[in-house]
């Protein structure tokens, strides 16, 4: 534990993707707000992009050897397990290197070894579930955890309910701030600010379902000669991808997008995979969305992420396995209708948990406060 008792020291674990980085650079900015001198010491996994994220936002961070469980391929598990172990000693290293008066995690393969170290150690953790099912590391955490964030209602089907508040997921503070009307929007992007557009998203690595639909839609895109598209590839699929939409006046493509702020106020439906981080952006944004699960994520959660939202009116869901027959259909059939995208829109905002980083800075000061 840490022994200067005015200086907060806090270690925060996870990654993997984006959607578990950036709510752990939210929940650590808005404790730098609340406690400017606190120290962080984020550990992720060797690899794996928050190794460079992380640093690039003016954070320290340490690696885990550690690597997720081939659940369809069980021989190769022998090396992960080796992995294991190695991240559990290291991990044991860091927590008592670092001496933390709390830690948090935010899913991904780095946050069960260093949360069930500190958990051994009597130091206050708290847990931080984005999905609508809970992850199977979470759910072992639970038991001796402090505090549990979550962002949807049911959870206690999960985790003791005495130790659950629901907060939402934090959200990057820039997607808030664009100041452009939707049609300036669209015009910095190169648009025609009167017509509508459709903005999709695969994530910062692309998803290969994603593009394969919108590249089936693009003669229809061509015809119908109506909707624009704004099309974020992933760096996975870049090549093929630029290579198909060069020729489409209305489409531009890039494997990565900078400015999603400015992305999303120019969009007038948004297609995207049903991550938990970017529902939140959806729901806080007020955007139109057509979600695609997919199908290759751990216990299925992004299906259940997209059906928490399609059950109140406020996204379509569209299976992986019909993506590529029938999204130009649905998407441009619905971009069209200004009535419907109201409703999605309105739907979605109403679902909307702002304030989410500062409300787990929050309860994480209250426990560091409790345990001093």
């Amino acid at each position: 534990m840490n022994q200067d008792k005015n200086k907060i020291k806090i270690l925060i674990s996870g990654g993997g993707t984006g959607g578990h980085i950036f709510p752990a650079l939210s929940i650590a900015n808005a404790m730098r707000r609340r406690r400017p001198d606190c120290e962080i010491l984020f550990v992720g996994a060797l690899g794996r992009m928050e190794m460079e994220r992380v640093p690039a936002a003016g954070y320290r961070i340490e690696g885990l050897p550690v690597a997720g469980f081939d659940r369809k391929r069980l021989w190769r598990n022998f090396g992960v397990l080796i992995k294991l172990w190695k991240s559990m000693r290291k991990a044991r290293r860091i927590v008592a290197d670092f001496a933390p008066d709390a830690a948090v995690g935010v899913g991904g393969y780095a946050s069960g070894p260093v949360l069930k170290e500190a958990q051994k150690r009597g130091i206050p953790t708290l847990i931080q579930e984005q999905n609508s099912y809970a992850g199977v590391t979470n759910k072992l955490l639970a038991p001796h955890a402090s505090a549990i964030c979550t962002a949807y209602d049911g959870m206690e089907r999960f985790f003791p309910a005495d130790r659950i508040t629901l907060t939402g997921n934090p959200v990057r503070k820039e997607l808030t701030q664009c100041t452009f009307t939707q049609a300036e929007a669209k015009k910095s992007l190169g648009f025609d600010p009167e017509r509508p557009l459709i903005f999709v998203t695969g994530g910062s690595l692309g998803a290969r379902t994603v593009n394969d639909a919108v590249a089936a839609m693009l003669p229809r895109l061509r015809k119908e000669n109506t909707t624009q598209l704004l099309w974020q590839t992933g760096r996975l699929y870049e090549q093929e991808c630029m290579a198909k939409a060069s020729g489409y006046d209305d489409v531009k493509a890039s494997a990565f997008i900078a400015d999603m702020a400015t992305a999303y106020r120019a969009a007038d439906l948004v297609v995207a995979r049903a991550g938990a981080g970017t529902i939140s952006e959806l729901q806080l944004l007020g955007k139109a969305a057509i979600l695609i699960p997919s199908p290759n994520v751990a216990e299925d959660h992004q299906r259940r992420n997209a059906e928490a939202l399609s059950e109140r009116g406020a996204a379509l869901m569209l299976l992986d396995s019909d993506a590529v027959e029938l999204l130009g259909d649905m998407a441009l059939k619905l971009v069209n209708d200004k009535a419907k995208l109201a409703k999605l829109a309105e739907a979605a905002g109403a679902m909307a948990m702002s304030g989410s980083d500062d409300k787990i800075a929050d309860i994480l000061i209250s426990l560091i406060s409790k345990e001093k």
